[in-house]
This record gives C-alpha cells, structure tokens and sequence, in this order.
C-alpha cells in the first residue's frame, strides 16, 4: 500500500515523539492519530534519507517531503516524464489468478528501469480507479464467480391454437470478470426450469466457475439465512457434478449480486426492449431472438474500457473455467422416506425395495426420469430403475430378509392369527392377499392398513365389510375403508336378500349392478 502522505506539522511530532520523547511506535501512533505502519515508513525513510534530528532550521514541508520520498515522484509535472502504464490493461491482467500489483509493477520495472516506484504506481493506480467510477467495485478473478438472476420482466408467448397469453421468465448469468452474458426464456422459475437453465449456461460458457451467486430463489435456496443459508439438494447435486459451489447472495445486500443487476438490466434495455413489438408463438422462437441479440450484446464495445465482453471472456474467463464433465447433469430430485415394514419405501405409489435391516430407518431418495436412488448416511443402499406402475412393487430379492421371512414379530403366521381373532371373512381376505402377491411381505403394508379400519370403526364392522368385499370381489384396502366409510356393511347382501328373485335374462343387468355402481362410484 503507498505511504500516507502526511503534513509537515504531523512529521515533526513524529520525530520529535522518537528522538526527543523516546516514544515506542504504538505510542506515537495513537497521539498523532495514524497507523502503525505509517510511522514506522517514516522513521525509515528518515534514517535511509540520512537526515539528523534537529532538522535543519531552513528545511521547509518540499525539501522534507523530496528527501524522505526521494525514490517517487512528487509534483504531478515531473510524473509527466515517467512512462505510465496502461492502466486498463493493469485492470484486466488483475483479474487473472495470483495475479498482484507487486507483480505487476515487477514486470513494468523490467520494462522501464527508470520509471515509478513501487508505492507511487499503487497510488496512481487508486487514483485511476477512484475516477474511473464514484461507486465501490468488486474485484472478480478470472473464472471465479457466475452471477446468476431472473429479469423482472416477462415476455408473452401466444398460443397458436387457443389464443391464450402465457409469460415466459427470463433466466440470466454473467461471469464476473469479463460480463459475459447469458439469458434464455423459459415457461417458470421452477426447480427443474432453474436446473436445465444452468446446464444451457454451462454449455454457452464453455465451462464452470468456481463459484455460482444465485439471489435467494426458492428453487435454489431452501432457507435464506445471512451466514448459513440451506441450499436445495437438487441444485447442491448440480453443483456437485460440476465440481463447483453455491454462494449464495445475503439476503438484501444487492451489491453481492451487482453483476447479476447490471446484467438484468443490460438484457431488459438491449435485448427484451428491442422484442417489445414482436409477437411469439413458441418457447423456441422466443429463444432464437434472444441468442441473436446476445451475440450483439456480448460483441458490443464498452464504453469505458477497450474491448467487449466476448474479447474479455476470450482473453481472461475462458481460460480460467473449469472443463465441462463428459456427461451433462440429469435433473433429479430428492426426497426423505420412512421404510416400511415390509422394507419397501413409497415413491409416486409405486413401492422400491430397501435392505431389511432398514425397516424403520429414515433415508433419501434420489430420483429421475429412469432411474431410482436410495441413500442412508450418505452411502447408495438401493438402486432401481424408474416404474410408474402405482400400487406395484419393485423388489431385489437380495434386501429380503433369509428364507423370505421378516423380522419374528412380523410374520404371516401372525397376521392369520389377528384376522382369525376378527371373523372367518377377515381370515379369508387375509390369506388372499398374503397368496396373491409374488412375496407375502409385499402384503403386509396392505393388511396393517386394514386391521387399522378395525381400530378405528370397531372389528364386528371390519368383519361385516370384509364378507361384502368377498360377495363383490373387491378385496383392498380402499374397497373397505369406502364400504365402511360410507356405513354400507349394514347393508344385506343379495344372498341374504327377502325380496322375491328377479327375473333372470341376459339383457336384464338387475338391481345388483346398479347398487354396485352407486357403492363404489364414492
């Protein structure tokens, strides 16, 4: 950092507080109101000046300053004659990795042996900056950050057919060193929208960031927090594939994501602004003019610095990313499950197969459109392909516990034991559906389901219902819980009807079909 440049007034004490006072350095800091380094500079600069306290009476604050600061230039006329670097280009090659000012300066040293010192080329630099703009900037490394948005506005798309107007959300991302910019148009901000918006960008950059900034979205960010926000497991599991990571931007601190801001406002001015008169009738077609308009955009010359964005992404960001993985990211989403006594666990009404000794246990559930992943502390247990069957069992036989037999306490034995305490039509229903699945096991969730009915509507109902799902041959669970529901289990059954037997004919479909059809269309 270059030195502060003090008054003659404030130097004096400093000497005068070492030599006179045999003051310590902390000391004289504190009474003169400056840093610890800026005294210690000074007193160094006096020795190596060969000064002697006293200072000569006919010294003035030029000559003090011109001995103590001999090896920069003080008055800006004679700075005049030095050869000044090309500040812009000292800008751009800061925002490469590792790259520092020392290093810089080493290298325009090299170059010109006679030009600035080390701690005046820092101070002119500042002060090239300070008037480039009033307003603080963040430094961004090359290949570092991707800042990432929705536009506040949307664009409508008609559809062709109805007439009916949808708006469409435009996605954005720009890399932060060189504002590299990507937007495209999809129908939500929902998960899967957000996540195949990122693998698009991905592909358009040409690689990865080391860093994502999303704002605080739902579908990003689970909980927005100020230090330990909760990010969603579908987008940690992007990130992780992309061997990146999430950062996401305080909650109302807009200058974490000024880049994401500028960008949003760049695409609504130079691209959305310029399709305001356009009639779209297609996702697609939307996209097609935002891509030719970005490539206006990105190839369009700043105003302040040579160059465009895409001669900056080429020459600092490109290099800088991280390779794109051989496989592009399958979306896939999570979920938590509890395993079910018969070691499968839920998912769309279809039920996958866990190991035994999971029964019980909480696990994650990883899914997408083909296949099924199931995790316990972090550690793959199961794997399934993708069944949309509902009502059906996916089982590996190795989960199953030996012999096919579960736990002691759960056991056909001893579900036939509690139905048989129920009724005979109870034991029946019982031993079908133990028999008519490829596992017994797989009946168990079913038959825990019923005997609950008997809890909650009393068992002599249970039984009654049980012996009306048998006359209709309609064994399940939801059969009886809509019998006893609706209190038709009091109801005679048309063998225990007293009414005289109707007159049987094949184009005669009788009062029973039509009783049926009100019972069951609840």
């Amino acid at each position: 950092m270059p030195t502060e440049r003090l008054p003659m007034r404030k130097i004096y004490e400093i000497l005068r507080l070492k030599y006179d006072c045999r003051r310590s350095i902390r000391e004289i800091a504190t009474s003169c109101g400056v840093g610890k380094s800026t005294v210690s500079d000074y007193l160094l600069r006096f020795k190596a000046a060969g000064l002697k306290w006293p200072l000569p009476s006919d010294m003035d604050e030029t000559g003090l300053t011109r001995r103590l600061f001999s090896d920069q230039v003080v008055d800006s006329s004679a700075a005049g004659h030095l050869s000044t670097p090309d500040w812009t280009e000292v800008q751009r090659e800061l925002r490469g990795k590792h790259v520092t000012l020392a290093l810089l300066w080493q290298e325009y040293k090299e170059r010109q042996p006679n030009g600035m010192q080390y701690s005046w080329f820092c101070q002119q630099y500042t002060q090239w900056r300070g008037k480039r703009d009033l307003v603080m900037r963040q430094d961004h490394r090359a290949g570092e950050k991707s800042f990432i948005d929705y536009a506040g506005q949307t664009m409508p798309i008609i559809d062709g057919l109805t007439g009916e107007i949808r708006e469409a959300q435009i996605f954005l991302a720009v890399l932060g060193a060189s504002n590299y910019t990507y937007a495209e148009a999809t129908w939500s901000q929902s998960l899967p929208d957000w996540i195949g918006s990122h693998v698009r960008a991905f592909v358009w950059f040409g690689g990865v960031t080391e860093l994502l900034i999303p704002d605080n979205l739902k579908s990003g960010v689970d909980k927005a927090c100020r230090y330990e926000p909760v990010i969603n497991p579908t987008y940690h599991d992007l990130a992780t594939h992309y061997q990146t990571t999430v950062l996401p931007a305080r909650v109302r601190k807009p200058k974490d994501k000024a880049k994401a801001e500028g960008g949003v406002l760049l695409v609504e001015r130079w691209i959305l602004a310029r399709l305001r008169h356009h009639r779209f009738f297609s996702l697609d077609e939307l996209n097609r003019e935002i891509r030719n308009l970005l490539e206006i955009l990105n190839n369009r010359p700043f105003q302040k610095l040579a160059g465009s964005r895409r001669s900056l992404y080429e020459s600092i960001d490109r290099p800088a990313l991280r390779p794109l993985p051989t496989t592009a990211y399958q979306f896939s989403e999570w979920k938590k499950a509890k395993v079910n006594i018969d070691y499968h666990l839920e998912l769309a009404g279809h039920y996958y197969s866990v190991p035994h000794a999971l029964v019980g246990k909480v696990v994650e559930v990883r899914y997408t459109e083909n296949t099924v992943e199931c995790l316990f502390k972090g550690q793959r247990v199961a794997s399934h392909l993708r069944d949309l069957q509902k009502g059906k069992h996916s089982t590996i036989k190795e989960h199953m516990p030996p012999n096919h037999k579960f736990y002691a306490e759960w056991t056909p034995e001893r579900f036939q034991h509690w139905a048989a305490k129920i009724g005979p039509a109870m034991s029946e229903i019982t031993g079908r559906l133990l028999t008519g699945r490829q596992h017994p096991q797989q009946a168990y969730r079913s038959l825990l389901g019923i005997f609950r009915l008997g809890k909650s509507y009393s068992e002599p109902r249970l039984e009654a219902a049980c012996r009306r799902a048998l006359a209709y041959e309609t064994i399940s669970y939801r059969s009886l819980e809509s019998i006893l529901k609706n209190g038709l289990e009091s109801r005679p059954l048309p063998l225990e009807s007293k009414e005289p037997a109707p007159v049987q004919h094949h184009n005669i479909r009788g009062a029973d079909y039509f009783q049926l059809r009100e019972e069951y269309s609840c």
